[in-house]
């Protein structure tokens, strides 16, 4: 098995395909509730990948066996020193109005997560970012809504409470009280091989994160070829 990782939690539980797939609705219910809170939820935007976390590497052993059943591995890369899969499914899975084709799974670093399983998605939205500030502005275009968690001075801190009145934009403070509890972090991770600059903004709340990017996983793999 592909994996250069050292760090693992040896006493830790596999965790079975048959897992991910009896808790997909769950997984599935909680992003589409926070796709409503984003007003990202009607929005003709594209779900390139789905994201797992696990805590061992025989946990990632085990779901690549399993899936490499269902699909194929398409990228086998080292990000931020670590194995990450991307794995193109046979069959894509449904996410509301999504099909999502590809399935990311990264072998565990030195951070223990408190659930294993599906962690978050990633959307693309039609921007030419290189950079995070950029991919900001592009973002607040395209969904206003979003000042709230992105001011105009890209300063990512969650809102925190409803009794800050009105926001810059003009957001009442029942809509702030509805972003509250969101944490936003914005970055740029690169594969060993990539030549794409692919900023990232995640925003996540409790267990699940929606990741948005300006380019698909695809196109990233693709630039890895050049």
């Amino acid at each position: 098995m592909s994996s250069s990782n050292e760090a693992a939690t040896p006493q830790s539980k596999i965790i079975s395909y048959e897992q991910l797939t009896q808790s997909w609705p769950a997984f599935e219910a909680q992003i589409l509730a926070l796709l409503e809170t984003l007003d990202l939820a009607d929005k003709a935007l594209v779900c390139d990948h789905v994201a797992l976390r696990v805590n061992s590497i025989a946990s990632a052993d085990a779901l690549r066996y399993a899936f490499s059943r269902v699909g194929k591995i398409i990228s086998d890369n080292i990000i931020n020193g670590r194995t990450i899969l991307i794995i193109e499914l046979d069959i894509p899975l449904t996410l509301g109005q999504f099909s999502i084709a590809c399935v990311e799974l990264p072998y565990p670093s030195d951070k223990v997560y408190p659930q294993e399983g599906w962690e978050h998605i990633e959307l693309v939205i039609d921007s030419k970012a290189k950079d995070c500030d950029t991919l900001s502005q592009d973002l607040l275009a395209l969904y206003p809504k979003l000042s709230a968690l992105l001011p105009l001075d890209h300063t990512a801190e969650p809102v925190q409470s409803s009794s800050q009145g009105l926001s810059s934009q003009g957001l009442i403070s029942q809509s702030l009280a509805s972003l509250a509890g969101i944490k936003i972090k914005m970055s740029s991770p690169k594969g060993d091989k990539e030549r794409l600059a692919n900023p990232t903004i995640a925003f996540k709340r409790d267990d699940v994160c929606i990741k948005v990017h300006p380019h698909g996983i695809k196109a990233v793999i693709a630039s890895e070829q050049t």
